[in-house]
């Protein structure tokens, strides 16, 4: 199965820096919009069978232009949300941010008991992921695009996937509308094809640091 994980379009929240995790979530911004609106043209190439995206707002209005050019139903499933960000909700300063992403790649670096503070462990948190992509690979269609979240498609990539680890999944933030690649079942694992706009190969990458939903962090 070919798996097209999609980071939503741009919302208010992501401009101004914050842990923005919770139901229902904000909507896009105008720009968020467009970068929306673009996705059939930047998808065309794909032939879609089915379509996900998560119970945030954001997510749903991200899919809608996909689901007009395809044809296809949003199915909207809980367990592809955002990692929820507990304690850390809607807060952006640097002790934060980091907190809520040392926790996260630890989760796919294997520590799964790990907790984010008042939200959910790793486990939780890769199950039910999980259990979104195998319900699609049970669809049988050879193409299945979801539209999720940054922390949470860096998160599972760098756990699932067999040429991504924690150092790439670091250095390589996802922008909004920004696609990772995968191909594979649930059974025999997941390999990643491209990562935004680069080839994925078997090199590693090194850990720099990165925003709350994927955006870098400029060093000035």
């Amino acid at each position: 199965m070919r798996l097209l994980l999609i980071r939503h379009g741009q919302t208010p929240s992501n401009v101004r820096q914050l842990l923005d995790t919770a139901e229902p979530g904000p909507g896009l911004t105008p720009l968020g919009q467009r970068q929306a609106e673009a996705l059939p043209a930047a998808l065309a190439g794909e032939e879609i069978g089915a379509l996900y995206a998560s119970n945030l707002t954001r997510a749903q209005q991200t899919a809608e232009p996909l689901a007009t050019r395809t044809g296809l139903e949003i199915q909207v499933r809980d367990g592809i949300r955002e990692l929820s960000a507990g304690e850390l909700e809607m807060r952006g300063d640097e002790s934060s941010v980091e907190t809520y992403l040392s926790t996260v790649f630890a989760w796919s670096a294997g520590d799964t008991e790990a907790r984010m503070p008042g939200g959910e462990n790793g486990e939780e948190a890769l199950s039910r992921f999980d259990a979104v992509v195998r319900e699609a690979a049970g669809t049988g269609v050879p193409t299945v695009a979801m539209v999720s979240h940054g922390a949470a498609i860096r998160m599972w990539a760098a756990a699932r996937a067999d040429n991504v680890d924690v150092a790439f999944a670091a250095a390589h933030h996802l922008e909004n509308t920004g696609v990772v690649v995968l191909s594979g079942t649930p059974d025999a694992g997941w390999h990643a094809e491209r990562w935004a706009d680069r080839t994925v190969g078997r090199e590693r990458g090194s850990r720099n640091e990165s925003g709350p939903a994927g955006d870098t962090i400029d060093d000035a």
